[in-house]
């Protein structure tokens, strides 16, 4: 039996930096392009641009997620769908090299899943994205007992959510514990369609923006989003909150962290996926809230710090470093 198995969305990622990125702030100009963000990153058309070296990575949650567990030396499983090319058999590599076990699905008409990285200077990003294979999987694909585990971290992508409620059944059948990171795709479904799964998990977690969305409660009232987690879970809620840290609910306090300050800021993708598996390697160890927090806040600074999903992740002896025990954690009932 594995300690975890990552389930959901694998696929390539491919980062891109120049320094002839140029980001577009005004206003005016952002409204009469249509584009909601503050900026936006721009380089001209018709010429050629230079860019710095480009690094090829495997990415999606499940991928890093899975990452995370191998390296804090849980026995580790993952399952997604590739493609049967070059792109997916890279990926089955490295994270046999990271001592994780794949249980991949190879799918002959869709090619890997692909994420392109746009990076600006200040580590933010834009990502064009092919899904390809890595949104094909189905509860049929996911076979006991082979992937049979004490938790399930589930990564989802666009899997379809009716997929991903029949695949929860079962494993919260099998006796194990059942986390989840929602992607955009499951926010937008929003909670009605979501309300079969929503009971069955042990751990959900979220940025503050999506908790609001799920929860129809106003951004800026936390706690009213977290009574209302606690309606509609019966699990444990974690809410990430970017630079201001992150707050935990257990259903009967709140815990709070702040970030740590970054040493640089290389590159922000897969710190959400970081801060999650963090929060849950660290919990399925200690069951100790505050410790998770602290691991999980650890993790995601890591990563911000490198460029790419997984090499800023923490092994669990790299936590015992002096800079990693300067967070302190606020505790108050709900």
């Amino acid at each position: 039996m594995f300690d975890v198995v990552a389930v959901g969305k694998v696929n390539r990622d491919a980062f891109i930096r120049s320094g002839e990125f140029k980001l577009l702030k005004d206003k005016k100009a952002l409204k009469e392009l249509e584009i909601e963000t503050e900026q936006a990153e721009c380089f001209p058309l018709g010429i050629k641009t230079s860019i710095e070296k480009p690094i090829f990575a495997g990415g999606g949650g499940a991928h890093n997620a899975a990452v995370t567990f191998a390296r804090h030396g849980l026995k580790t499983g993952v399952v997604g769908s590739i493609g049967d090319d070059l792109a997916g058999k890279d990926i089955t590599r490295f994270l046999r090299d990271e001592g994780v076990k794949t249980f991949f699905k190879t799918d002959k008409k869709e090619g890997t899943g692909y994420s392109v990285v746009i990076s600006s200077p200040d580590g933010e990003r834009t990502i064009f994205v092919y899904p390809g294979a890595s949104d094909k999987l189905k509860d049929a694909d996911i076979r006991f007992p082979q992937a049979r585990a004490r938790w399930f971290y589930i990564s989802p992508g666009a899997i379809p959510v009716g997929e991903m409620e029949k695949f929860v059944s079962r494993a919260k059948k099998s006796g194990a514990k059942v986390a989840m990171n929602p992607s955009g795709f499951y926010i937008e479904k929003g909670k009605n369609e979501m309300k079969r799964i929503f009971p069955m998990l042990d751990v959900i977690i979220v940025n503050r923006e999506e908790a609001a969305l799920i929860t129809g409660v106003p951004y800026s009232a936390e706690k009213k989003i977290f009574k209302e987690f606690d309606r509609i879970t019966t699990g444990i809620a974690v809410i990430t909150d970017g630079k201001n840290g992150a707050s935990v609910s257990d259903r009967s306090y709140r815990y709070h962290i702040e970030s740590f300050p970054e040493k640089e800021i290389a590159d922000r993708t897969g710190a959400g996926d970081a801060f999650g598996s963090g929060f849950v390697a660290t919990l399925m160890h200690a069951n100790d809230t505050v410790y998770a927090l602290r691991f999980a806040a650890a993790n995601a600074t890591s990563v911000i710090e490198s460029v790419g999903a997984v090499s800023g992740i923490l092994a669990k002896k790299d936590f015992e470093n002096p800079r990693w025990k300067e967070a302190d954690c606020d505790i108050e009932p709900l």
